[in-house]
């Protein structure tokens, strides 16, 4: 039996004195036969021996050897002479060696099962040990369950090499690990939408060399390159360049369609780089999945469209988009998969099957497997079946948190407006997505069945999270954590910068939008991100991971100011999330900006605002959560305060009380950071400094805004004139707010940042202050109106309202609830069986316990059932009718106790992460 042992083992021992005192690694490792190699002297001890094992027959595929070479280049490039060898005979024993091999292997199994950690054999997982051989002494292992896993073993030693301040030292001591994946799929999406801005990262290869060698080394394991998701309608339509992209790519045999005027040499560079770009992402490792979002070829009152679709009739479209797409896909063979927008947006009416179908059959005629990926919204089951007919592999993407990005769990609940109409349309281009399967528009709806025969993952859009860095390593690694509900996939992330020059909007000079060029980042914008995309990638692998791993690039730039920077980045970064998740006046990323947050009145509805899916009269206080579950809105909170009832939600005061408290600590880590960072005039510490400066400001701006929402609700609920009078001056401050922050990014970002045509999409912060100023006016004229007036009788006595007042904002939420760890899920339920659920509360002052509990499907309402007090516990049965479904179920309680307070069990967790409520699967 073979002892474990830990890397600190070796520490400060020669190597025959480590095989003299165990002599059980020394035998094992040798034991294989590949170790026994006769000993050189002379050798150069500063260099560095790569050995791809040949007996693991992953060592020679691609992107192994592209990993090895990549750790050879960075070696290097760092003074350390390094080679790649197919044989261990021939790497010099005196040098460092790097011994590259399958998990699956004999001796790689016994490592793992020394550094203690069981053999994973699981797809995209790695190990790395330092281990000691009787012949060849020490050898540094890398091992991977197949290429991918291998890569990442290799890229990430070529990261510590990177950074480290002694690149040979940091090899040796590389302590043991072995990591899997938590999620299937890991993905990012990068859209072309502007002519403009767009064509020169596209057609720059040295941008695709560097973009996607950075995605591989973050264990990112799938690029999108979305084409034609510029626009939502056939309208309207200005710079239309790749929008219906065959004819931008290919001429197609039989058919004379052209996008007019673009040049036939454009159009054949065109589909060059295509394959350019795929297979150099298959070169590293990386699933390529080209996006086809759009299928219409006509455009509607658009005469300033800079391209034309000509040679298309209806009849021809169907079979000339099959045949385009198949000669795509037979002209790139390293595209793995294609991805379709399927509802109305995409210029075909929904319900259109056989059209799909024909389209279809292009995949499925390539010559090889290929994903086909369908947007969830307006999805059916028969459009799921046209998708099955084909023989490929499906899957289907909904929107994680509508277009947004909300806090890290799994929606509860979609707003009500996203439900089903009463009269829902039967026919026409939204037929389903804005009839019957609306549900779907913004959330995974029905999808999650347990018998369902497609892979589900989801994307999340870029409405919160656009322009500004973003960086928040608890978040990110609570995603990685919950990513793969009830079987899902995993998540793809839309990329920051998304949707910049969209519609026509696009400026020359840079998607970074810098007035400040020193601030331009110098390999591609997708540097000022690097370590957004180091965590999250990172995060999604293994949200448990290696914590310096994802720290490693802020400890390079930064040094000793690092440990701040991290911190100002992590509450900087929660701010946006909560303010989406708590308040959502739409869910669609065109409309709502909250970077740039285009004001949404608080007094008159009438005043211009761009939020046409929130519920009338469309101001402030009506304003759903985007998780109605377990936030409230502001006149809901209002009612709730002024009747003495208490649903145990999130209130926005506390969201409130939240945004302060973390903006307050982003300054100051952000203070700390600047005192302690080696050089503050570097760009990197000012990117930063002003991104995170302006997120700590929102999060001021967005408390005041709410506290100024829920005095002026008190106020229309009671005619009180005190509650009119601290809501102008909650108000006023959050005006100061966001002036702060609207001069801190003066002079940093250009006057008009362009996200799109309209005026919510597009502008500086400070264009935002004219519609808060007329919102504080529309106030103080009430209160003038008000002074002025006769006495009026209150609808709510003084003292009521005061209480209410005070109680708004400084009763804490209970900090722990009476279930706080007394209660434990069942692993798993039989379907059509009745569910039994017992919560243990001995704790007193408990007046009613409620279950809440719904199907995981968010085209269904949650349900509510009073639990029954039986001695010290609590319980209920769920019916063995609604065990009776293809879904999981989901649950949590709500606790009523004295003095109208009322807890939701098992609630967020601190930081607010997590879920909130308990999920079980069928077993």
């Amino acid at each position: 039996m073979i002892p474990k042992q830990t890397g600190a083992d070796w520490n400060g021992q020669s190597r025959r004195q480590f095989i003299k005192k165990t002599g059980t690694v020394a035998a094992a490792v040798a034991g294989a036969g590949l170790f026994n190699l006769p000993v050189t002297a002379g050798e150069n001890k500063s260099a560095v021996s790569i050995v791809l094992d040949p007996t693991a027959a992953i060592t020679q595929e691609p992107p192994v050897r592209w990993a090895a070479e990549q750790l050879r280049d960075v070696l290097t490039a760092r003074g350390v002479t390094a080679q790649i060898y197919e044989h261990l005979e021939q790497a010099p024993l005196s040098q460092e060696c790097v011994f590259v091999t399958s998990g699956a292997s004999e001796r790689t199994r016994e490592i793992r099962n020394i550094i203690g950690t069981s053999a994973a054999n699981e797809p995209e997982s790695f190990a790395l040990a330092r281990v000691i051989t009787e012949a060849h002494g020490p050898l540094l292992l890398a091992a991977g369950d197949d290429a991918r896993g291998l890569v990442y073993a290799l890229l990430e030693l070529a990261d510590r090499v990177t950074f480290a301040a002694d690149p040979l030292a940091e090899l040796k001591s590389v302590k043991p690990i072995s990591e899997n994946p938590a999620n299937a799929l890991r993905g990012v999406a990068r859209a072309f939408v502007s002519d403009v801005e767009d064509k020169g990262w596209y057609q720059n290869r040295a941008f695709w060399s560097r973009y996607l060698t950075m995605l591989a080394a973050q264990r990112f394991n799938r690029f999108h390159l979305m084409l034609g998701v510029g626009y939502d309608f056939t309208t309207n339509i200005t710079d239309c360049y790749f929008h219906f992209a065959y004819p931008f790519l290919l001429a197609v045999p039989g058919y004379n369609v052209r996008a007019v005027p673009l040049p036939d040499a454009e159009r054949d560079a065109n589909l060059e780089q295509l394959r350019f770009i795929s297979d150099e992402a298959a070169r590293r490792g990386l699933h390529f999945q080209l996006g086809i979002w759009t299928h219409a070829y006509q455009w509607i009152n658009s005469p300033k469209a800079n391209y034309l679709i000509e040679g298309l009739t209806p009849e021809t479209h169907a079979p000339y988009c099959r045949d385009a797409l198949c000669a795509v896909l037979k002209a790139c063979p390293n595209i793995h998969g294609v991805t379709f927008r399927i509802h109305g947006e995409s210029g075909v009416p929904e319900g259109n099957y056989d059209l799909w179908k024909t389209i279809f059959n292009g995949v499925a005629q390539c010559g090889r497997p290929m994903e086909i990926d369908m947007h969830a919204k307006g999805m059916d089951q028969e459009m799921i079946d046209v998708a099955l007919g084909t023989g490929m592999p499906v899957s289907i993407s909904p929107k994680s948190w509508a277009e947004h990005m909300g806090l890290s769990y799994m929606q509860g609940a979609i707003r009500p407006q996203e439900m089903p109409p009463r009269n829902a349309p039967k026919t026409g281009f939204f037929s389903r997505s804005s009839g019957s399967r609306s549900f779907l528009r913004y959330g995974y709806g029905d999808l999650l069945a347990e018998d369902r025969r497609y892979r589900v993952f989801h994307r999340m859009w870029p409405g919160t999270q656009r322009l500004l860095a973003w960086g928040d390593p608890e978040t990110a690694a609570a995603y990685g954590r919950v990513s793969s509900f009830c079987g899902c996939a995993g998540l793809e992330l839309m990329e920051p910068l998304s949707f910049k020059g969209r519609k026509g909007s696009g400026l020359p000079g840079g998607r970074t939008a810098y007035a400040d060029t020193s601030l331009q980042p110098q390999g591609g914008d997708f540097e000022k991100y690097l370590y957004t995309y180091r965590i999250w990638g990172r995060s999604l692998y293994n949200p448990d991971g290696d914590a310096e791993g994802k720290r490693r690039w802020l400890q390079h730039q930064f040094g000793r100011g690092a440990e701040a920077m991290e911190g100002a980045f992590s509450s900087a970064g929660k701010i946006l999330p909560l303010v989406t998740t708590a308040h959502c006046p739409s869910a669609a990323n065109n409309n709502y900006w909250p970077e740039m947050y285009y004001n949404m009145p608080i007094v008159d509805a009438k005043r211009q605002h761009p939020y046409s899916d929130t519920p009338s009269p469309k101001r402030l206080g009506m304003v759903s959560p985007l998780d109605p579950e377990f936030f409230l809105g502001i006149d809901e909170f209002a009612d709730e305060l002024l009747t003495g009832q208490c649903s145990g939600k999130y209130s926005p005061a506390w969201v409130a009380a939240q945004l302060d408290d973390v903006a307050e600590k982003a300054i100051a880590q952000l203070r700390h950071a600047k005192s302690k960072s080696r050089d503050t005039r570097s760009a990197e510490f000012r990117r930063f400094a002003v991104d995170i400066a302006i997120q700590a400001g929102l999060g001021k701006f967005f408390a005041a805004k709410f506290r100024a929402g829920i005095l002026f609700a008190i106020y229309l609920r009671t005619g009180h004139a005190d509650a009119l009078k601290k809501a102008i001056a909650a108000n006023r401050t959050s005006r100061d707010a966001w002036v702060e922050l609207s001069n801190t990014a003066k002079d940093v970002y250009r006057e008009d940042i362009t996200f799109g045509p309209e005026y919510f999409q597009r502008g500086h912060w400070l264009d935002r202050l004219p519609a808060m100023d007329a919102d504080i006016a529309d106030m103080e004229k009430l209160l003038a109106q008000t002074d002025t007036a006769a006495p009026v009788q209150l609808k709510v006595e003084p003292q009521n309202v005061k209480q209410a007042m005070h109680a708004g904002f400084t009763k804490p939420l209970p900090a722990d609830p009476p279930f706080a760890e007394l209660y434990n899920p069942p692993s798993s339920f039989r379907r059509g069986q009745p569910l039994t659920i017992i919560a243990h509360a001995p704790q007193s002052g408990i007046s009613a316990v409620h279950l809440r509990y719904r199907h995981v499907n968010q085209s269904e309402t949650w349900q509510t059932v009073e639990m029954h007090k039986m001695d010290a516990d609590y319980q209920v049965a769920i019916a063995a009718e609604y065990t009776d479904s293809p879904f999981p179920l989901q649950y949590h309680f709500q606790i009523h106790g004295g003095e109208d307070r009322t807890w939701l069990y098992p609630g967020l967790h601190p930081g607010w992460q997590g879920q909130p409520y308990f999920v079980i699967r069928q077993g």
